[in-house]
């Protein structure tokens, strides 16, 4: 499959660029980004071409990749499917709950495959256990905690414009929910949401499951509070989310296995568009619990 990538930020030159170059079932044809000269810089490295014209690189590929903020990536992954081009899409899908549908609508009306990178999704480890736990059912309770030190670990390469905007909710929300849901089942309402330090956001959520959960996400805790971990109680005892030896690049090659099984086969992966859709409905069903309580 003939892929582009669209960014050049970090996530894209430490994970996207030498992952999808080294693929094997991939071409990486080119790379666009809004910095010509990083987009450059990147193509370079990687033996491969710079765009100046986003819709030029559409024209050369089967399928993009993208590494963008949220807002940008929206607007771009709409063009890209009314392209005819497959979509491996980063996490949130988009800024809004209306931006994602449009992401959806057009894949639908393009038919063509998509695949949101939730990286937890895509590791090996943690990729067995969920779906362990999603067959074994009769779950209670779950808690997932993820914190990170972007904002409070000296000169971090993720504390990027968008993250500051938008916070912990967004950034890291997106890994909790793409763990939890398959597991407990939709979201049926964000019973509660609150602030605590810095951009520090606690959130209770009812599932379709009948299980409720709770989640504490940060980007702003002390670098030696930081990490992640999901436990899950019920029926069968006490499950943790298993940690994996497998790193971002892998599981990202993971995940272009998965869009080209998607584009080849013409099923759905449960990673694709419409989850995007449903976790940014839950993000933005908290963040206005948030803003009203603020208010």
């Amino acid at each position: 499959m003939r892929i582009g990538l669209l960014g050049t930020g970090p996530w894209a030159r430490m994970v996207h660029a030498p992952a999808l170059s080294a693929h094997e079932g991939l071409d990486l044809v080119g790379v666009w980004g809004r910095r010509p000269a990083a987009a450059k810089e990147l193509a370079d490295r990687h033996g491969t071409r710079a765009f100046d014209d986003v819709d030029e690189l559409f024209a050369e590929v089967d399928a993009v990749a993208v590494a963008l903020p949220p807002d940008v990536q929206a607007g771009l992954a709409v063009r890209a499917a009314g392209a005819g081009r497959h979509l491996l899409l980063d996490k949130p899908l988009a800024a809004t709950v209306a931006g994602a549908r449009d992401v959806v609508r057009a894949v639908r009306e393009a038919r063509v495959a998509s695949v949101v990178f939730f990286t937890t999704r895509f590791l090996p480890e943690p990729e067995a256990w969920i779906a362990e736990q999603a067959e074994a059912g009769g779950w209670f309770t779950g808690h997932a905690q993820w914190l990170g030190s972007v904002f409070t670990g000296g000169d971090h390469p993720f504390a990027t414009p968008w993250r500051r905007e938008k916070g912990a909710l967004w950034d890291v929300g997106p890994h909790a929910l793409s763990v939890l849901l398959p597991v407990l089942g939709d979201v049926r309402r964000v019973a509660a949401a609150a602030p605590g330090p810095g951009d520090t956001v606690h959130l209770v959520l009812d599932h379709s499951g009948g299980a409720s959960s709770t989640l504490t996400l940060s980007l702003t805790a002390p670098s030696a509070a930081a990490g992640s971990g999901v436990e899950i109680r019920g029926e069968t005892g006490v499950a943790r989310l298993p940690e994996s030896a497998a790193d971002a690049a892998t599981a990202l090659r993971r995940a272009a296995d998965a869009l080209c099984a998607a584009a080849r086969d013409g099923r759905p992966h449960p990673c694709d568009a419409g989850f995007g859709l449903r976790v940014t409905e839950v993000l933005a069903e908290a963040e206005g619990l948030l803003a009203s309580d603020s208010g």
